[in-house]
């Protein structure tokens, strides 16, 4: 099959490894990709906003299956364009799409089907949403409503942080995403990602992680867009699992094909849990990044068979294959992130870092220039390891980071530690 991969990240690369894993798998094509992903496929420079472009480049290149890695695409209808030409394709409709790109969607329907979740209020005027703020007090999170790369959420410990954030949000900080504001109660516990392939009615578990979102050791510092993350995720026992499937995923499925926008792609459902009592934080409508390089590292080949299981509707006759083992990523970030950072510093001794079914070490932000390796982006690498314990994961990632001569960046050195 020819296959086509939408995106240009750490989680583009992470699936196009684990894609070209499959016998199926015989020409794959990244777009626009990276300077790692390159390595491994075809890089094609088109538009993968404009769903016109798309199908247009996959009809020209007899693309048989298109997989679509990130949110925006995906928001803006591009996998509709591509079903209507007939054209095999991973991910949901716009219409589905809302279940990322609008929080306030989101929680009507967590609303409709009673699945437990944070007390809300939704806010299109900055004053009513101080007057919320106020009447609620702190800790609160405030989030802007529309898709913001991941930096739209704002956790308050105080209140004058949780009206600078309505602020900021209201005065075009996230642009359009913060035309409307979700404010939500501050949830206690532990977080969780959970990951369920969904073919419009069938359900598939394919796994869970553990993200760091915070920028340094020991959880501190700001918000970012994950510094690493593990799977499986031990607060996922099979009884959160069963809850989670029975409260929250389930009946979300139910009344989005009730609605008549069925949901096919994968459901990445973020959950704080507390004395075993799984909440929805939010859904994404993508493989979250960096949890995608560490369900990857431990999926494999099988990855490709369950995505078109998905998308040809047949997922009742998919099965995962699970080896009892642990996978580990580090990201290693630009000094700055998720503030300014300098891009262009030169990243040595890549050629060295071993590269093999345990170990990978996949590119976010990176180009070459005059035959060098440099950072491009805050987020750069993802250093993935795997092992029979998390102890050997863990090792195995940190021995990669340390291999990597780059003096501009700087990563967590903890990443696990909640599980070990």
């Amino acid at each position: 099959m020819n296959i086509l991969i939408l995106g240009s990240g750490g989680r583009e690369h992470a699936l196009a490894w684990a894609v070209k894993q499959n016998p199926k798998c015989d020409r794959l094509i990244v777009a626009p990709g990276n300077t790692g992903i390159a390595q491994i496929a075809e890089c094609a420079d088109i538009d993968i906003m404009d769903g016109g472009a798309v199908v247009e480049f996959a009809t020209g290149n007899a693309v048989d299956f298109v997989i679509i890695g990130p949110e925006a695409p995906l928001a803006v209808g591009v996998a509709d364009r591509l079903r209507d030409a007939g054209i095999l394709c991973f991910g949901p409709g716009q219409a589905a799409a809302q279940l990322e790109a609008s929080k306030a969607f989101t929680k009507e329907i967590c609303a409709a089907v009673n699945a437990p979740t944070a007390a809300y209020g939704h806010f299109t005027d900055a004053q009513a949403a101080k007057d919320y703020v106020r009447q609620q007090g702190a800790p609160i999170v405030v989030k802007a409503d529309g898709l913001a790369a991941g930096k739209g959420v704002i956790m308050a410990m105080d209140l004058d942080t949780a009206l600078a954030a309505i602020d900021d949000m209201f005065g075009g900080d996230f642009g359009d995403a913060g035309a409307e504001v979700v404010i939500e109660e501050f949830m206690e516990g532990e977080e969780a990602s959970f990951f369920v392939l969904c073919d419009g009615e069938n359900l598939l578990p394919i796994g869970s992680a553990q993200d760091h979102k915070r920028a340094y050791d020991g959880d501190k510092g700001p918000n970012t867009g994950g510094m690493g993350a593990y799977s499986p995720a031990p607060v996922m026992t099979d009884a959160v699992i069963a809850k989670t499937m029975d409260e929250i995923v389930r009946p979300t499925m139910a009344e989005m094909a009730r609605r008549g926008m069925p949901f096919q792609g994968v459901l990445f459902v973020g959950l704080m849990i507390k004395d075993g009592q799984p909440r929805l934080v939010e859904y994404n409508v993508r493989f979250g990044d960096p949890e995608c390089q560490v369900l990857m590292m431990r999926l494999g080949a099988q990855l490709f068979d369950l995505l078109q299981a998905a998308a040809e509707g047949r997922l009742d006759q998919a099965q995962v294959n699970w080896a009892d083992d642990h996978a580990l990523t580090v990201v290693l970030a630009a000094d700055g992130y998720p503030g300014a950072y300098e891009k262009g510093s030169v990243i040595g001794g890549l050629e060295t870092l071993p590269e093999d079914s345990t170990h990978m070490l996949f590119h976010a932000g990176t180009a070459e220039k005059d035959g060098q390796i440099v950072a491009t982006g805050g987020r750069v690498l993802a250093a993935t390891a795997r092992g029979a314990t998390l102890a050997e994961a863990q090792a195995q990632a940190y021995k990669m980071v340390d291999m990597v001569d780059w003096p501009e960046g700087f990563c967590r050195r903890d990443i696990g530690w909640r599980a070990l």
